[in-house]
This record gives C-alpha cells, structure tokens and sequence, in this order.
C-alpha cells in the first residue's frame, strides 16, 4: 500500500513503523486505557525513494525530529482518536518530504544602490558628528 508523496514518490511500508502508546492529558478513564498516541517512524536515511539531496534538506527541516540511526520520528497525541492521531501524523510526515522536494532558489547577490550607498555614508557623517560633540568640555572649570 505504502504512503504516496506526489505522482512519483512513493514510501514503502517497510520504511513506516507506527507503534502505539498512552497520550498525557484529558480524556478522563479513556486515557488509562487507550493508546491513542502515535509515533510513526519513517527510515529516511535508508529510503530509496528519496535522493540524496531530498535526504538532506528532509534532515534540515526535521531538526530534533531526526535520529542518530537515520530515522524521522513523528509523535502526535493531540486528539483522542487513534486513527485520527495516525492519519495526522502521515499527513506531517507527507508535508514535511514535500518541503524536501522543494529545491531551494539560490539567491543572486546584487550591488546596493548609489542612492542607498550615499544615505548610508551621509548618516555614518552625521552620527560621527553627534558622537564627536559628547566629548569633555575644555576651559570650564567645575
């Protein structure tokens, strides 16, 4: 089945593990009893679906997210569903390889303005200025 992340990419199921556990917080005696959390652990470093480039950025974007072993771990415990917490943590998961795919635009360096450069030198002119007045005051005695 695997989870599909555009027209070409698609996760196996062997790189999803999702395990179950106890949520913290309100849900009354449903708490107790229900493993209603997920964490889903997605074996980025290992995928072959994703090329190197993606892998990085993906590891980027993940920050803490991301494992010592390679892995991207996403916890969801917010509703009190199981199956909603689930669908909510693939949908994270989904978002953020989509992010990854994104090539970054490399940014063109450009000169700054005549204009700019001349206000930027005439305010350096003017605060020297006011700086050079704090100076002590000769011929007073106090």
């Amino acid at each position: 089945m695997g989870l599909r992340i555009n027209s070409e990419i698609e996760i196996a199921d062997w790189e999803l593990t999702e395990s179950f556990v106890r949520a913290s917080g309100p849900g009354g005696q449903n708490v107790n009893k229900v493993s209603t959390a997920v964490e889903l652990r997605f074996e980025a470093e290992r995928s072959p679906a994703l090329t190197d480039p993606v892998k990085r950025r993906l590891r980027r974007l993940a920050g803490q997210k991301w494992t010592s072993d390679g892995a991207l771990v996403i916890f969801v415990q917010e509703t009190r569903s199981q199956a909603r917490n689930r669908d909510i943590a693939r949908d994270r998961l989904v978002d953020l390889i989509r992010k990854a795919l994104e090539k970054p635009k490399r940014r063109l360096a450009t000169k700054p303005t005549y204009g700019s450069v001349k206000r930027r030198i005439k305010e350096k002119k003017v605060r020297g200025e006011v700086k050079k007045m704090r100076g002590k005051v000769e011929g007073e005695d106090h």
